[in-house]
């Protein structure tokens, strides 16, 4: 009989998942949302609340009910081929059949967001680090501007709003908001 390793400490574990996910300059398209919606909390909050969640309709919220949903693309892919092409980006805007709260499925036709941040990560070439915020360029739009389309190609995106780095991204968020409230009934 041989011994058994020791139990791993939870912190350790989740280190090494962390390392394994964001340790590298490339994040995968299954957790560069993650990334990005990181990112995103660290401009907006306290004023909204990053509630994400598994396949939750919207990202962030306000207090006033706000809703905001994040979308993001990358030219430089983790499987890229070096000298390969980049990869065109574009954005999932399809309207839905309904939304989830909680455990609950609430059939509503729409788009259950008010506000949409658009993150693009354009660096193509091998200095391309999904981590460094600075590479970032964010378009905030509110949802009523979108198009009724299921995807929007970046060009696109740049007919509806100029793009931003990390520091303009609080400001206009701020500023959609407002739009949004002013052009709801009763705003």
């Amino acid at each position: 009989m041989t011994a058994s390793a020791p139990v791993p400490d939870i912190d350790l574990v989740v280190r090494k998942a962390a390392d394994a996910i964001f340790g590298k300059p490339l994040v995968t398209n299954v957790m560069r949302g993650q990334l990005v919606e990181a990112i995103v909390a660290c401009a907006l909050e306290p004023e909204w609340t990053w509630c994400a969640a598994d396949y939750s309709s919207w990202d962030f919220e306000r207090a006033d009910g706000l809703r905001l949903e994040i979308k993001q693309s990358a030219s430089r892919q983790s499987w890229t081929v070096e000298g390969g092409p980049p990869s065109r980006p574009s954005f999932d805007i399809a309207s839905r059949k309904g939304r989830w709260e909680g455990p609950d499925w609430i059939e509503e036709p729409g788009r259950a967001a008010h506000i949409y941040v658009l993150a693009h990560h354009a660096v193509a070439d091998p200095s391309a680090d999904h981590r460094n915020v600075s590479q970032w360029d964010f378009y905030v739009v509110p949802t009523s501007m979108l198009p009724a389309t299921m995807r929007i190609s970046l060009g696109g995106v740049r007919l509806l709003a100029e793009p931003l780095p990390y520091g303009g991204l609080a400001e206009a968020v701020r500023a959609a908001a407002d739009q949004v409230l002013q052009t709801r009934p009763g705003g």
